[in-house]
């Protein structure tokens, strides 16, 4: 693999020297196959995207709530991101938009883009420089790319994946297409890095508040195997989150309930079961608690001095006798 990402860089570099474009070789080298993708159910827009290039995720995708997303590689020119979503936010579309932009980029054809908008508006450009295989399909609400791809198929398969997976939530969607790209032979020269965000259909004030989903595999040997890990453990702190919202409203049923859907994502993780043993102390539940604690405790006692403190700031309301037997 090291080998043909040498070649790459040396055939490019050579055709870089002959065709006057030596500006070029200063971007980022970032191959690599993309989907932008809008849910029509929830209106939320994302980017996925996977290479083998290091941190993949920082270059290629953005996206700015209640405006849309942008994908940017090959050889990347990072201010499509940016100034792609600030002349959608204007109210240019992403044709227009992306010709704008195009128009003043004099290595169009060695880039590739692709834009999406919060109708679900799309569009592409695959430059002639491109390196084999190279293509782009856009369609309402996705658009799907890749470059420098081990054959013509992946493409085709990423669109398959997309229109076949309609009912799983957005970051799970664009998550089965990477893993289609990937199954039908993916990126020549093997895989990195990957990445997925995810951001709303309404602008938001914060932020904080602008990415609903922002996971990245900067460098691992199976990074789309560890961007799925990362997703479902994602999943389990939103559950996680939930249930202690409703700790705060004092709504405890409540709380078990997400807390518990939570564990079903990540058993294994003892925070997601510690703080069902909390709502279950603080319910009256002592008798269910307990044994919970305890295989906490068993695990790691740094438990018993976390739930020495918790009283103090409000968060166990459980009688002081108890709490001593409980972490003695």
């Amino acid at each position: 693999m090291k080998i043909l990402s040498f070649l790459a860089v040396f055939c490019c570099t050579a055709v870089f020297s002959q065709s006057g474009n030596p500006e070029i070789m200063k971007d980022a080298f970032a191959h690599t196959y993309s989907i932008v993708a809008r849910d029509a159910e929830t209106g939320e827009m994302a980017v996925g995207v996977q290479s083998h290039w290091f941190s993949v995720g920082s270059i290629v995708s953005w996206g700015k709530s209640g405006v849309g997303v942008v994908a940017t590689q090959s050889f990347v020119n990072p201010a499509y991101g940016p100034q792609g979503l600030e002349l959608m936010e204007q109210g240019k579309n992403p044709s227009e938009a992306l010709g704008i932009l195009l128009a003043q980029d004099e290595g169009k054809e060695y880039r590739q883009v692709a834009f999406l908008d919060t109708s679900g508006n799309t569009a592409a450009h695959t430059g002639e420089n491109c390196v084999e295989a190279a293509d782009h399909i856009s369609g309402e609400n996705y658009s799907v790319q890749a470059n420098m791809m081990l054959n013509a198929t992946i493409v085709p398969a990423m669109q398959k994946a997309f229109l076949e997976n309609a009912k799983l939530p957005l970051a799970e969607r664009v998550l089965k297409v990477l893993q289609a790209a990937e199954a039908a032979g993916g990126d020549l020269r093997g895989s990195q890095s990957a990445a997925i965000i995810v951001v709303g259909p309404e602008k938001v004030k914060n932020p904080w508040e602008e990415k609903k989903i922002d996971l990245r595999v900067d460098d691992h040997e199976q990074p789309l195997a560890e961007l799925e890990r990362l997703l479902k453990v994602a999943r389990a702190y939103e559950f996680m989150n939930r249930g202690d919202l409703a700790m705060e409203e004092n709504n405890i049923e409540k709380a078990l309930e997400e807390y518990g859907n939570a564990m079903k994502l990540f058993p294994e993780n003892l925070e997601m079961q510690y703080w069902t043993a909390v709502a279950l102390a603080n319910s009256g539940r002592m008798d269910e608690a307990k044994p919970i604690f305890e295989a906490i405790f068993k695990e790691d006692e740094n438990w018993k001095e976390m739930t020495r403190r918790l009283p103090s700031a409000g968060l166990l309301n459980i009688p002081p006798q108890e709490l001593l037997n409980l972490i003695k």
